[in-house]
């Protein structure tokens, strides 16, 4: 009996330890922090190509504050859906010129050379494969006075 006991003991140890493995498994998923207002983004630049779209995104908090000659990071999107390859995101730098007439898209993670697209938009080459003869809408925002 005394031996019957002895492993009837023994679950609630499992139990414990079946928790503790359970609770420490989901520890990095509840300790991980959601995104805050500063990650939102707006897509500001639309650009289509032949068969391919092109997108700039940029922080929602520069949305109506961007100055002339200031730059940001955002992200740019080339979406090949319909080459079915899917729409991957890289960062870019945008900025935009001093006297608010052109927009400069720069893809430094892949080392390309800068793009620079008219406020009012207009048609560009982003890179020599997919990106040639994009033709893009003005550069958006929510201020209907943005681009004077």
């Amino acid at each position: 009996m005394h031996r019957t006991v002895a492993v009837a003991g023994r679950p609630g140890l499992a139990s414990i330890s079946f928790v503790a493995a359970i609770t420490l498994c989901l520890a990095p998923a509840a300790a991980a922090k959601p995104p805050g207002f500063e990650a939102a983004m707006i897509r500001m630049l639309a650009c289509e190509g032949e068969g391919v779209r092109m997108e700039v995104y940029l922080p929602l908090s520069v949305d109506r504050h961007m100055r002339g000659g200031q730059s940001v990071i955002g992200y740019y999107a080339l979406d090949l859906t319909e080459a079915n390859k899917g729409k991957p995101l890289e960062p870019v730098r945008v900025t935009l010129s001093a006297d608010k007439t052109t927009v400069t898209v720069d893809q430094y993670t892949r080392g390309l050379p800068p793009t620079r697209i008219p406020v009012g938009g207009g048609t560009v080459d982003f890179d020599q494969r997919f990106g040639k003869r994009a033709k893009c809408g003005a550069f958006q925002s929510q201020d209907p006075d943005f681009a004077k």
